[in-house]
């Protein structure tokens, strides 16, 4: 099972725009795929149609769940999207104060960890789609994941929720004592401004070694595919955004590929 997690400390750089895509195309390619959820803004949710103000079952409500050491099926949180092989496990607005209600409690870091891990056999691929703050949900989110997925805008401003992003993981894999592989992943490119010429240049030349080489171009078949609640790749997809995505997707399969053969060999 791969599980992904999208995530960086700045809004509006196309964190629910990139689960919803790569989550599509595998589910599109006949792997079973499960969405989550972790942001307390629930644009995940919906996107599909669901309204995290009123949603019942949640990821708040798996997190008090293993606090109160209660047993729930895990089916019963989960919804459809309307394309067939792709999951949501939704949020609610309520995680907002999960910091503040269990977030000091021991263990309660890899709670998203061992639950997703009982469930390997029911998902070819976990996205988790990550808050932008730091905390008890991006902390879970990371100690999850086997990759992370970093999609930066191409603006000036964005590098800077990038860098914090960095330190943020770094600070976490010395914590834990463990690497973690990450892309970062430039979006929203508009080749006619200098402004995402200039800082697509800036992201290649301080991250060549992480930065995807291509980039996801500005499309407005994106807004048309979420206002319509389907992924990109049901709606359009011919459309340059749905490309892009498509050939991310596809240098991110051969790199975990690449890895797990290594692993292999090392064992």
């Amino acid at each position: 099972m791969t599980i992904w997690t999208v995530a960086n400390q700045k809004g509006g750089v196309g964190k629910t725009t990139t689960s919803v895509s790569l989550g599509g195309l595998l589910a599109q390619r006949g792997e079973k795929t499960l969405l989550v959820d972790l942001d307390p803004h629930g644009s995940l949710t919906s996107y599909f149609g669901y309204n995290p103000d009123t949603i019942e079952e949640s990821v708040y409500s798996l997190f008090h769940r293993q606090v109160a050491k209660s047993r729930m099926p895990f089916a019963s949180m989960l919804r459809r999207t309307g394309m067939s092989g792709l999951d949501l496990l939704p949020a609610s607005t309520a995680l907002v104060a999960l910091d503040r209600q269990i977030g000091a409690q021991k263990g309660m870091g890899l709670v998203l960890h061992d639950v997703l891990n009982n469930y390997r056999s029911h998902y070819r691929a976990i996205i988790i789609d990550c808050p932008p703050i730091l905390g008890v949900l991006m902390v879970n989110a990371l100690a999850a994941c086997q990759r992370l997925i970093i999609p930066v805008q191409a603006e000036f401003l964005a590098l800077h929720g990038l860098e914090r992003m960095l330190k943020t993981l770094q600070m976490i894999m010395f914590s834990n004592k463990e690497s973690l592989h990450y892309t970062i992943v430039a979006t929203m490119f508009d080749k006619r401004t200098r402004a995402s010429k200039d800082s697509l240049k800036q992201l290649r030349r301080r991250y060549a070694g992480q930065l995807w080489h291509e980039y996801i171009p500005v499309d407005t078949l994106f807004r048309e595919a979420s206002r319509a609640g389907q992924p990109l790749c049901m709606l359009n997809p011919l459309a340059r955004g749905n490309q892009a995505y498509s050939r991310l997707l596809s240098q991110l399969l051969i790199e975990d590929e690449q890895g797990g053969e290594l692993m292999r060999k090392a064992g």
